[in-house]
């Protein structure tokens, strides 16, 4: 799994403090693309252009750069099948799949709640 940055703290997580590795991942895990990536994939695996056309509006350059980003933080498994095309799947790891309860939760009453807000609906 990749390091979280150069930020390093000795003491107890704290999301608030500026010093902790707790903001690099709740800014991946708060990022729409990653959070709807991650959704996606509870479905079991998937191959980049199925991804592609679950999360409507999403460039290729960008969901590229969240899969690596899921992947190197070690949400996400990439595996490649030997094949003319290649055939690639990603799929959740343990810590995605815990990941994406919260996430889920969050979409859900997103999904919900919308209406309520009147400069969205």
């Amino acid at each position: 799994m990749a390091d979280l940055g150069s930020n390093r703290c000795d003491g107890p997580r704290d999301a608030y403090s500026a010093a902790c590795p707790c903001r690099e991942l709740l800014d991946l895990l708060a990022n729409k693309w990653s959070a709807l990536a991650l959704t996606a994939l509870e479905d079991g695996p998937r191959r980049f252009g199925a991804l592609r056309t679950k999360l409507q509006g999403i460039s290729p350059k960008m969901l590229t750069q969240t899969l690596r980003r899921l992947e190197e933080l070690g949400l996400v498994t990439r595996v490649v099948y030997p094949s003319v095309p290649l055939h690639v799947e990603y799929s959740l790891t343990q810590l995605g799949r815990d990941a994406c309860v919260p996430l889920g939760e969050l979409r859900r009453w997103v999904e919900s709640n919308v209406d309520r807000i009147p400069a969205l609906a």
